[in-house]
């Protein structure tokens, strides 16, 4: 078995993984991406993409490429019981990007793939699954199984763990977690937009009694309901359509429906960021609520600052770790926690009184001068 030199070996080859090596590569650093995955990129699960994103994705030059395709989202509409209690416009949040964008994951995945061949040309290995890491004081050696099954190794200078939620990049370094579940349930779907035309550009949280639906406009002419439930289990397209238009009174057309997926929420942080010369990025360092949108966009903002630092320590054979990334990072990641935990409460159900209260609260914050501020928080400015 023959071993490949690379400077940096990224582990997962997702929407984190793939950006971290093109912020490599742009850089000049010799870089390997294994995915395990065999198939191209498909589903539209994570679609948000913030501010502070765009302007990372302009080290790469692909924030043109994600904005040709992407809807902007411009504003963000509180409803409940039929009624608007108030709205936040992203008019202010950036001076670059003055608003949110959706994109379905798998072409936000595609265009990473386009951009990271342009700038390495096959440095992306689909079918390849890490098995062994052996850490040594000036590298490491990994090992894995490549689409053939048979056995692969890299030894690099670095290795970035961007593998997700079940990384087993971090289950090789023994790093465990800390964390919580949550007894909320969700299911979400996409739909032909029914809403109306001035609501096209707009997200829409319906705050009512029997518990949120959230709606975002999507690319084509399409929109995203997640809608909190009792238990996601029997939910089809045609009953997720008809609990939409029970709570809000707008109805989307069950038949429309292109993707329909359920899922729970948990919180986790690992509890060490990296161990010499591994480093983990994303969902593998910190797992946090899908509700709004925050964890993608978390790892992307985690490649932005590791990228530069590991360039710096490659030209210069500077060993890590980095504690400062690592404090940084995972207190992210914590407010960013907090702040999707928030969310859920704000859209658990609630009795008339308390709905009555939840809606005095949401008029009385949205039209305040700080609602700005506000606008800032959900667009992630802070991140």
């Amino acid at each position: 078995m023959t071993t490949e030199r690379v400077d940096v070996l990224v582990v997962g080859g997702g929407p984190v993984g793939l950006f971290a090596a093109a912020l490599l590569a742009a850089r000049g650093v010799h870089v390997a991406v294994w995915e395990r995955r065999t198939a191209d990129p498909t589903g539209s699960r994570a679609i948000g993409i913030h501010p502070p994103s765009l302007d990372a994705f302009a080290a790469i030059d692909l924030d043109g490429p994600v904005l040709a395709e992407a809807t902007r989202v411009r504003a963000g509409v509180a409803r409940s019981r039929g009624r608007d209690l108030g709205t936040l416009t992203f008019d202010r949040v950036s001076a670059t990007h003055p608003y949110v964008v959706t994109l379905d994951q798998h072409r936000t995945e595609c265009l990473l793939r386009d951009r990271l061949a342009d700038l390495a040309p096959g440095a992306l290995r689909v079918a390849t699954t890490l098995t062994g890491l052996e850490r040594h004081p000036d590298h490491v050696d990994a090992t894995g199984t490549g689409p053939d099954g048979g056995s692969v190794a890299v030894r690099a200078s670095f290795v970035i763990g961007a593998d997700g939620a079940r990384s087993a990049t971090r289950g090789l370094l023994g790093i465990t977690t800390r964390g919580r579940d949550y007894p909320d349930h969700y299911v979400m779907g996409d739909f032909a937009d029914v809403e109306g035309a001035a609501a096209r550009s707009a997200a829409i949280v319906d705050v009512g009694p029997a518990g949120v639906v959230e709606s975002f406009p999507l690319p084509g002419g399409r929109r995203r309901y997640v809608v909190l439930v009792p238990d996601g289990s029997g939910v089809d397209a045609p009953r997720l359509a008809s609990i939409v238009a029970e709570r809000t009174g707008t109805a989307p057309d069950g038949a429309s429906c292109t993707m329909l997926s359920g899922f729970r929420v948990r919180r986790r942080e690992a509890v060490r960021v990296g161990v010499g010369r591994v480093v983990l990025a994303g969902d593998a360092a910190h797992e946090i609520s899908p509700i709004g949108g925050q964890g993608m966009n978390l790892g992307w903002l985690d490649a932005a600052e590791l990228a530069p630092l590991l360039a710096r320590a490659v030209a210069s054979g500077a060993p890590g770790p980095w504690p400062d990334h690592a404090r940084r990072r995972q207190a992210v990641a914590r407010r960013a926690a907090r702040q999707a935990e928030v969310n859920m409460a704000l859209g658990r159900p609630l009795g008339g009184l308390g709905t009555i209260g939840r809606e005095a609260l949401l008029r009385t914050v949205l039209s305040l001068p700080t609602a700005d501020g506000l606008a800032g928080v959900y667009a992630m400015r802070w991140a």
